[in-house]
């Protein structure tokens, strides 16, 4: 018995979620079944309606930077980990070595800047991780956009004495 009120309660909401159309009758015409309806002025169909679809506004996020030797990449979260936008210098058509250059690093962090900017971003803290040469580039690049820089960290992993080395060669 309740799944039958629920099943009425979700069919209720479609009906009150269309609108009706009015179509003139030289269009009825040209279909079969508007010859049927003949007598009628106009005929009604039901659309569904759109809704809108808002934009979040995240004034406050996260800048993660991930340097590598080999590649940079720049990732724009809010503060609960959601992403929001990302650019890597290997996206952007760099090739190779120039991947791993202080420009593309600086590129990287003007294309994540406009892809957050619809947003409204405006306070990061910042995340580097990794040894490459794009690490101050592409943070002095998010500060020349626009954003104001609450805290910097650096999580780059580093072990505590690591895995265990490869014997050495005998010569």
């Amino acid at each position: 018995m309740a799944d039958i009120k629920k099943t009425e309660k979700k069919a209720d909401k479609a009906v009150e979620n269309t609108e009706v159309l009015n179509i003139p009758e030289e269009k009825k015409a040209a279909s079969s079944d508007a010859k049927a309806m003949a007598d009628k002025e106009t005929a009604e169909i039901e659309v569904p309606k759109k809704k809108k679809k808002l934009k979040k506004q995240v004034h406050k996020g996260q800048a993660h930077i991930q340097c590598s030797y080999n590649n940079t990449l720049i990732t724009i979260t809010d503060m609960t980990g959601e992403v929001l936008a990302w650019s890597s210098s290997g996206l952007l058509g760099f090739k190779g070595a120039k991947k791993s250059t202080p420009f593309a690093a600086t590129q990287v962090a003007v294309d994540v800047a406009e892809k957050v900017k619809k947003y409204g971003t405006g306070e990061l803290h910042v995340f580097v991780k990794g040894v490459g040469s794009g690490r101050e580039a592409s943070i002095r690049a998010l500060v020349n956009r626009g954003f104001d820089l609450v805290s910097i960290k650096d999580i780059t992993p580093i072990p505590h004495n690591g895995c265990r080395p490869r014997k050495p060669r005998r010569v």
